[in-house]
């Protein structure tokens, strides 16, 4: 599935939390808006229990929190950047702050791999990553991956 289809103007923040667990439950109430079939208290525990195997933290700033949902019936994506870096375990122990959250159907697996592998790949483009963290606002963030 491509990445801009997946996220909604609406799913794309721009924030000044300065704490992970802020910024997870964050992402679980803008998820919650796109569904009446999952509560943001359900996004949040999928999200906690998938760090709890291990941090999303992939490095250079960037996390890529993700769960797998029995409820869920369509993938959800959110977009969050943050003015301030937060602490977040990553692999090189660098604070992140930019999250690409990902939540899909607990039968949709192949789906959630292949649009993960998307997601890093698109992070992984240093220009890309650069536009984002010069984003000021919402809509602008929105742009730089929707453009």
């Amino acid at each position: 599935m491509e990445i801009s289809n997946l996220l909604a103007k609406e799913c794309v923040i721009c924030t000044n939390i300065s704490s992970k667990k802020k910024v997870l439950e964050l992402i679980s109430r803008t998820a919650a808006i796109k569904t009446s079939d999952v509560t943001a208290q359900q996004f949040f525990e999928a999200l906690i229990n998938r760090e709890r195997m291990g941090s999303t933290g992939i490095g250079n700033g960037i996390a890529i929190p993700h769960g797998k949902l029995d409820n869920l019936k369509a993938p959800i994506a959110v977009l969050i950047k943050c003015d301030h870096a937060i602490e977040f375990d990553a692999m090189d122990n660098k604070p992140v702050d930019i999250l690409f959250a990902l939540f899909v159907p607990t039968e949709d697996c192949q789906a959630h791999l292949s649009t993960l592998s998307q997601v890093a790949q698109l992070f992984g483009d240093k220009s890309i990553t650069k536009k984002l963290r010069r984003a000021q606002d919402n809509e602008q963030l929105y742009q730089v991956i929707n453009p």
